[in-house]
């Protein structure tokens, strides 16, 4: 591990899908009539016993105007929410979650039944602490576990589909804005997230700066490479390849793309890991009921079946994808990655953005991500050096490639509670919290 410092679906639970208790929304579609109570209420039922974190969601009348012009209205948002918020209300961590993750970060996910996609990173004594801090996590705009994009109904009864407008991240920015404003939430304590969800913290910084006091981006970059938006393209094109696409309205039709879906999970990824995983995990090493015949092909498992092993765990990956999300999602939040460029509204300058920015930033890379390399880290810690923000940089040693942020890493571990606790000591929660217990 290497330090830097200043370097030159739908949801499906009772709560989300019904209106259920603890539901909120607004102007004129109000559950719960308090938005102060209700924050309190769940504070008090995180507080209870063994912490059950709960999903909820959000109806924003008002909706939200994209960066494209298109506005979408009324806006839904899906997030979950776990820990105690502070009576101060600074102390809550925003979590955000990359392309194909949702809000389900710490708790069972309701479709596959796996634990939170970051349960190791989040919750109580976690590196992340919710016996500390309140954590929120948002399914983004665009997504298909509750916020709005192309599955969400609209008045017609039909789905929104590829009529959806295209998105960016600063509007998926925006979306989590405008939920932390009917939250009455001012300031986020830290803003953390890896691949698209550091892209999200970037933004949240740059558009939103005296509302973040720590922003962590994890194995992310300050723009989508060509490489990067290249591969995306020969996703999009497997899905759009699918008959069963047809033409984005594959509901209309009963079916889903399946097979383009699969193959564009597959060949994602590929990218999220590296040549040593690939080959420690798996070799050349074949699976022992796939042995390559002379006999004439009567099925795909002959000569192109799953011969090796790698084979076999690609197609799963893709087969149990298709079962989770949505593939206009998955073509409309690729291609909110492919317009990311933080410094194209500043003429290339990537400083600017963050000017006189007070945020505390720690950047986080590992020496075998190669879709977002550590070069790319490294250029966005020069750019906030030279906007004079406080900027530190770790590079970690990791085999696992972009997908390590996510997987058992000591040294992530470490730097972010090292790196929480700091901010934390720096504003003043750790003396508050120590007063809390004192007084209870």
């Amino acid at each position: 591990m290497q330090f830097h410092s200043d370097p030159a679906m739908r949801p499906t639970n009772d709560h989300a899908a019904n209106g259920s208790a603890g539901s909120v929304a607004s102007k004129g579609s109000v559950v719960t009539p308090n938005v102060s109570d209700d924050l309190n209420d769940r504070a008090a039922m995180n507080a209870e016993g063994p912490r059950s974190p709960t999903s909820f969601s959000v109806t924003l009348d008002e909706g939200l105007t994209l960066e494209c012009g298109a506005h979408v209205a009324p806006l839904d948002i899906a997030y979950c929410a776990y820990g105690t918020l502070s009576p101060r209300r600074d102390n809550v961590i925003l979590v955000c979650h990359a392309l194909t993750g949702d809000q389900y970060v710490a708790e069972t996910h309701p479709v596959t039944g796996k634990p939170g996609w970051w349960s190791r990173a989040v919750g109580p004594g976690r590196a992340i602490d919710t016996d500390r801090f309140y954590v929120i996590c948002v399914n983004v705009l665009g997504g298909c576990m509750g916020s709005s994009g192309p599955r969400t109904v609209r008045d017609n009864g039909e789905p929104w589909g590829t009529d959806f407008p295209p998105i960016t991240i600063r509007d998926m920015v925006f979306a989590q804005a405008k939920l932390l404003d009917h939250l009455g939430i001012e300031r986020l304590f830290a803003a953390i997230g890896g691949s698209m969800g550091g892209m999200q913290v970037l933004q949240w910084v740059a558009s939103f700066p005296e509302r973040v006091g720590a922003a962590m981006p994890i194995a992310t970059a300050p723009f989508h490479s060509a490489q990067n938006i290249a591969f995306n393209e020969v996703s999009r094109q497997a899905i759009c390849g699918d008959p069963d696409w047809c033409g984005g309205r594959y509901w209309a039709h009963g079916t889903i793309p399946a097979k383009g879906l699969a193959v564009a999970r597959m060949m994602a990824h590929i990218t999220y890991l590296s040549e040593e995983a690939l080959t420690q995990k798996f070799g050349r090493r074949t699976r022992r009921d796939a042995v390559p015949s002379q006999e004439p092909a009567t099925s795909g498992n002959s000569l192109f079946g799953e011969i090796f092993e790698v084979e076999s765990y690609l197609r799963h990956q893709g087969s149990s994808f298709v079962r989770r999300f949505d593939a206009n999602s998955y073509l409309t939040i690729t291609r909110a990655l492919d317009y990311f460029d933080l410094s194209a509204d500043y003429d290339g300058d990537l400083s600017a953005p963050f000017r006189h920015c007070t945020t505390r930033f720690c950047i986080i890379s590992f020496t075998s991500d190669w879709l977002f390399p550590t070069s790319q880290s490294r250029l966005l810690a020069r750019a906030l050096n030279r906007a004079g923000v406080n900027v530190s940089f770790v590079e970690i040693e990791s085999d696992r490639g972009h997908d390590a942020f996510l997987l058992e890493e000591p040294d992530l571990d470490r730097t972010m509670r090292g790196f929480i606790n700091g901010a934390a000591e720096q504003a003043g929660l750790v003396a508050r919290v120590e007063e809390a217990s004192h007084a209870s």
